[in-house]
């Protein structure tokens, strides 16, 4: 192989970790602000159905109240939004500061990605057949958490 095509084939490389990263940062941002309005639902700092928030992601009174303050909206007492917000922080740092897949960082967001989508698999199910509610912002949530483990594995 001569110089020319290993140079092309480390550009295309580059050029599918860098679609890779900003894919991931995007997805990491989104859920940070879903992650965000959870949080402050759960302290009490925004009321879920607040007008400025756009009409998309305003839930009910009731509705968030059955979602946010149930007991599986917690892990170890702390609200599943607020682990969220640390998770989805320390992707977007790896992926600006340029370590998200190096070894063994990957592992360990592999590994925190992994087990973000089976609590969401667990959570989906609560919503469904548990709590009974549809919340669009959760199964969006949980969505956006499976599309980031699948980056993960395809950028390591």
């Amino acid at each position: 192989m001569g110089f020319q095509p290993v140079c092309r084939l480390w550009l295309l490389a580059s050029d599918f970790y860098i679609m890779i990263s900003i894919l991931l940062c995007l997805l990491a941002a989104l859920s940070l602000l879903i992650s965000t309005y959870f949080t402050a639902i759960s302290y009490h700092w925004v009321k879920p159905d607040a007008t400025w928030i756009p009409s998309f992601c305003r839930m009910g009174e009731r509705t968030c109240a059955t979602i946010v303050f149930t007991p599986r909206a917690r892990v170890f007492g702390i609200p599943n939004s607020v682990l969220g917000q640390v998770f989805y922080t320390a992707i977007i740092a790896a992926v600006l500061g340029g370590f998200l897949f190096t070894r063994p960082l990957v592992y360990f967001y592999l590994l925190g990605s992994f087990l973000t989508v089976l609590l969401g698999v667990y959570l989906t199910y609560s919503l469904l057949f548990l709590t009974r509610v549809p919340c669009k912002l959760c199964f969006t949530s949980h969505g956006i958490n499976l599309v980031i483990f699948v980056l993960l594995v395809i950028g390591s």
